[in-house]
């Protein structure tokens, strides 16, 4: 683990809140609760309350509104959408600093599973998908070991506030997110379907991109890491005085949308894109290795971007890179990485889909 990092862990006999949604990939989410993972909670002594959610944002609610204190763990076993609602519903509670340090277990019940694939990654397991990720995701919470996670502060022109813990995207990755969703059955095969669909049709999308980059503090040198706290606001604790106790985090990098980036950002020349994609974490699904040097809390945003002009055939190779993390090393350079603590996005018109975590968001500037 990265210097600084310290563990917690749960406590024997432990009581799981686990939020299950059994319409989740390929709806098989119940079933494999029961058969794969109850068997082994019960042997590593952690109770289960199951709240099975029936409909959008039942979860967000119950996590926004509850009593937490009777349980040691959240445990979300669906997709990674599931997780969005459970960590922006903790937010919203008017004692979100506390709520926060309830640790949250991700176990893979979707179709995308990148969270879920990301945290197999940091355990140094090999690369895997459904049950044997299941498996070793339900193992990791049978040893109950749990540590810090970043979260990125989303905001948007039309004033909406998001805590994302995966990624920002727009332009070609959100259209395949989006446009696969009618192929949920297939489970993860349904995003090389929606690629292969995606690149058949390639758009461009127009937009300023811009960035502050990790290293550009305004000091020069990097920001020394903050002790380890559950800090959620990309490890920039709140200035004393700032805000009412219970009033949601601060963005200390930011300065509002309608204002220009402050001068030591830098404003990507070209205004042409494929793709645009703000990734946390390693994962962009369970065998989609976006960002290899990503850990679980490192206090980077690792901003991708594709500029226009790339053939389908470049394009496609780079997908095929992406499942094992070589993407980098073909050298495109249509292709940039960067490693950010903070960005912003103004599309010139409201066109394309913009995502979060996976879930759809209408196209307008936005900043993390």
């Amino acid at each position: 683990a990265p210097p600084g990092d310290s563990y917690g862990v749960l406590p024997r006999p432990c009581r799981a809140l686990v939020l299950l949604n059994p319409q989740s990939g390929s709806g098989r989410a119940l079933d494999d609760f029961q058969a794969v993972v109850q068997p082994m909670l019960a042997e590593a002594d952690i109770t289960t309350t199951v709240f099975v959610t029936e409909r959008a944002h039942h979860a967000h609610e119950k996590v926004r509104d509850e009593d937490l204190s009777q349980w040691d763990t959240l445990v979300v076993m669906s997709g990674d959408g599931l997780l969005f609602e459970v960590v922006n519903g903790l937010m919203e509670r008017p004692d979100w600093k506390e709520a926060m340090k309830k640790p949250l277990c991700i176990l893979p019940g979707g179709s995308g599973n990148a969270l879920a694939a990301s945290i197999n990654y940091y355990a140094g397991y090999e690369q895997v998908a459904k049950k044997k990720l299941l498996t070793n995701c339900t193992f990791i919470l049978c040893k109950g070991l749990y540590t810090q996670m970043d979260l990125v502060s989303l905001s948007t022109a039309s004033g909406k506030r998001f805590f994302s813990f995966l990624g920002f995207g727009w332009g070609f990755i959100s259209d395949v997110d989006i446009d696969s969703e009618k192929y949920r059955w297939l489970g993860s095969a349904r995003f090389t379907l929606g690629t292969l669909q995606c690149l058949a049709k390639l758009r461009v999308y127009q937009g300023r991109l811009s960035y502050l980059p990790m290293a550009a503090e305004q000091g020069g040198s990097p920001a020394p890491r903050d002790p380890p706290a559950p800090v959620t606001n990309g490890h920039i604790p709140q200035p004393a005085g700032t805000g009412a106790p219970g009033s949601p985090p601060h963005d200390s990098l930011l300065v509002p949308l309608g204002q220009p980036v402050p001068a030591h950002w830098t404003v990507v020349p070209e205004e042409e894109f494929v793709l645009v994609y703000a990734i946390y974490q390693s994962h962009l699904g369970t065998n989609l290795l976006m960002a290899p040097a990503a850990r679980l809390h490192d206090g980077c945003i690792h901003l991708f971007y594709m500029k226009a002009g790339i053939s389908r055939v470049t394009l496609l190779k780079l997908f095929l890179a992406i499942s094992r993390g070589t993407h980098l090393d073909l050298n495109c350079p249509h292709l940039c990485y960067v490693p950010v603590r903070a960005f912003r996005l103004e599309p010139r018109v409201a066109a394309g889909i913009m995502t979060v975590d996976g879930e759809a968001l209408a196209c307008e500037p936005v900043q993390g």
